[in-house]
């Protein structure tokens, strides 16, 4: 290819419990159009290498925190807007490749296999001939008609997530080489073996074992001659649909090398299934918190994670179960009992008005909580001082500290994740000075992760409950570890070749 590849880009991310009340919105996904997506990845501006090797036309991307169903509608308006455009950037060049930018998990009113169904009217327009190159979360999901459609597809390798841009960034190299002819084809093979386990990603961080050294052999796999990249998917778990369960996805050119490494990641994935744990002690709410109250001081600030609602899984963000217990604690009762403790958080848009109304330092009595989730607890009525506020935040819009006793609770007009420290410093909060840090997360982000001198992960109720089996799952392929741990038939394990994107899809699904 003489002239630069012509790379469209497009896709819709947002990770979707399907046990959640909440539905997700379409101004929710915050839709970058054009230029934006260009400039929003670094790694495609015109002084980088990708940027200079490949012309970029950004069609439309959305990245949505994770929540509850998307509704039709929505999905209906981003993906018409997405054919629009891909429409509008054939018209005016030939498209060599397309970078599908998606997550993985996103679920949708009355459809299954979303990111398939979205991918296939993306085909509609551009055709069979255009090599598509997929990034996604390494919690998305791989169903067999999703990897039948791309032709490159890859996934995270870190829980946290730390090497998100890293990922994105191969996904892109890789089209990108192969449309300048530095690999042997154009589409290479691709064995897809689906593992019959769904769990946790908060039993699944490669922090540590056995996630540790299942994700250390992918990077081992890929090196060997004739792969060009190697993926391990766990997954999404609070989601039900047939597709959700681990996978993995070998491409290369080299049938046995690929066919092999394939096969020895699922059996790792396999052989371990037994040996995940969660990444933290857990406890109910009220054992993390006498855990807390006794720790020392050298143990401080302890972090608990309110896992059963953690807006970043799927969890609508305001359940006010963990909350109300924390308020009933005596030891919290009063602000000179010793203690400090900092919650994040629920929302509260009315609350909001009255604290903003009020200003700092006024004593004002709000109701938040339990608009969208309210199936484990009501709203929640309590008084305390505004100890501050805080304008102009991309998800929760404004911010009010409340506080209740020794509680600092921060209440937000939207719900948003508390991942980083000037999330709390920003709202006159000292995490590394307080006793208790109770955050609506699952495992802790590296920046929270670095400050917790002790850490518990609470065992709460919500639309991401950590006890899959209380849930209800009924839709997923059975058997299912860990749903099942008795299997008349172990799996096999074995390489399912995905017939090429302009090949005819055959064989079954298993």
């Amino acid at each position: 290819m003489s002239k630069r590849p012509v790379i469209a880009v497009a896709g819709l991310a947002c990770e979707t419990s399907t046990f959640s009340p909440a539905v997700t919105l379409a101004p929710a996904f915050h839709p970058k159009r054009g230029d934006e997506i260009v400039e929003r990845y670094e790694f495609l501006h015109a002084n980088q290498p990708l940027g200079q090797e490949a012309e970029w036309k950004g069609a439309l991307i959305g990245h949505a925190l994770p929540g509850g169903i998307v509704t039709r509608e929505a999905f209906e308006t981003l993906s018409q807007e997405i054919v629009d455009r891909l429409q509008d950037i054939v018209a005016k060049d030939a498209v060599d490749g397309l970078w599908f930018d998606i997550h993985g998990a996103m679920c949708v009113q009355e459809l299954d296999d979303v990111e398939a169904e979205l991918l296939r009217r993306v085909r509609a327009v551009i055709g069979p001939d255009v090599i598509v190159s997929a990034s996604m979360d390494l919690h998305g999901n791989v169903s067999r008609e999703l990897a039948h459609q791309c032709d490159l597809i890859t996934c995270y390798r870190m829980a946290p997530h730390e090497d998100a841009m890293d990922t994105k960034e191969r996904a892109c190299r890789n089209l990108v080489n192969i449309l300048k002819g530095r690999e042997p084809g154009k589409r290479p093979l691709k064995a897809w073996i689906p593992v019959p386990i769904l769990l946790p990603g908060e039993q699944t961080s490669t922090r540590i074992e056995p996630a540790k050294h299942i994700y250390a052999a992918v990077p081992e796999v890929e090196a060997e001659e004739g792969v060009l990249d190697a993926a391990i998917w766990v997954g999404y778990a609070w989601a039900d649909e047939p597709r959700n369960r681990a996978a993995v996805v070998v491409t290369g050119w080299n049938e046995k090398a690929v066919s092999q490494g394939a096969e020895k990641l699922a059996k790792l994935f396999w052989d371990a299934r037994a040996d995940f744990r969660f990444v933290a002690p857990t406890g109910s709410f009220n054992e993390c918190l006498d855990a807390a109250v006794k720790s020392s001081p050298a143990e401080r600030p302890y972090f608990i994670s309110d896992s059963g609602d953690n807006p970043t899984a799927g969890g609508a963000g305001d359940v006010t179960w963990g909350l109300t217990r924390l308020l009933e604690r005596p030891e919290f009762k009063a602000p000179d009992l010793g203690f400090t403790v900092i919650y994040a958080s629920v929302p509260g848009p009315r609350a909001i008005d009255t604290a903003v109304a009020a200003g700092v330092g006024a004593t004002v009595t709000v109701t938040a909580g339990a608009d969208v989730d309210d199936i484990h607890a009501p709203p929640l009525t309590m008084t305390g001082r505004v100890h501050s506020i805080k304008h102009g935040d991309r998800d929760a819009v404004t911010e009010v500290v409340l506080q209740v006793g020794s509680v600092y609770a921060i209440l937000t007009k939207l719900r948003k994740p508390y991942h980083k420290e000037k999330d709390f410093t920003d709202l006159n909060l000292a995490p590394r000075a307080a006793d208790i840090v109770i955050v609506k997360i699952g495992y802790l982000e590296p920046e929270l992760y670095d400050m917790a001198k002790g850490w518990m992960l609470g065992l709460t109720p919500g639309g991401v409950d950590q006890d899959l089996k209380r849930l209800g799952h009924h839709r997923i392929r059975r058997p299912m570890w860990p749903f099942d741990e008795d299997f008349e038939k172990m799996p096999e394990l074995k390489t399912v070749w995905i017939n090429k994107s302009n090949e005819p899809l055959t064989g079954p699904d298993i």
